[in-house]
């Protein structure tokens, strides 16, 4: 389970306890799943594992219709993990400079330049419609605090360095074949 499954439950039942349905609902309404890298279908998982390790426990079943609902509290193991997951979040870059483009750079040379130039006018378009999701996602939740605005101001501006990063490697590109990039940072040694 990844730690931002394990942050966001204990996160949610730190404040009041609550069933998996809950919880689901909490992700689809603030639309968690877009900004965070948390799948819905990880939830229960995450409950199933969190009361296992001990770190949240039943406290109520709640009977509707056929169906039982189990209702979570955390336990204080529960609230240390949750203290320790805040505290190793906070002290990480936001966004990671990690990405299948800088290992791909590598190899452009054995694509053809017209297929690698299309690649990249999608992924430029998958920006423009991050953009456009963000735009949405700050409508949806305007007023909520000025962290809130900062992260969406913080997203705005990934966007716009790597709409400008596909935009520079596109012109590199236009003038002819892709050069092979180097994977290894040693300078060539003398011989």
């Amino acid at each position: 389970m990844s730690s931002a499954a394990r942050l966001l439950v204990l996160g949610l039942l730190e404040e009041r306890p609550m069933h998996g349905y809950e919880i689901l609902q909490l992700i689809g309404e603030g639309e968690l799943d877009r900004w965070t890298p948390v799948q819905a279908g990880s939830i229960y998982y995450a409950l199933n594992k969190l009361e296992q390790d001990g770190l949240i426990r039943t406290a109520a079943e709640q009977r509707t219709g056929d169906r039982l609902r189990r209702v979570y509290a955390t336990t204080e193991a529960g609230g240390r993990e949750l203290r320790r997951l805040l505290l190793g979040a906070l002290a990480k870059p936001p966004h990671s400079t990690r990405s299948e483009l800088a290992l791909a750079a590598a190899w452009l040379h054995l694509l053809p330049r017209e297929e690698v130039l299309e690649r990249l006018a999608a992924a430029r378009e998958a920006v423009r419609a991050g953009r456009a999701e963000v735009a949405r996602g700050r409508a949806a939740k305007a007023g909520l605090s000025p962290i809130a605005e900062a992260l969406f101001d913080n997203a705005e501006a990934i966007l716009d360095a790597d709409e400008r990063l596909l935009d520079r490697v596109r012109d590199l590109l236009a003038d002819g074949p892709p050069a092979a990039a180097r994977l290894d940072s040693a300078p060539d040694s003398p011989e």
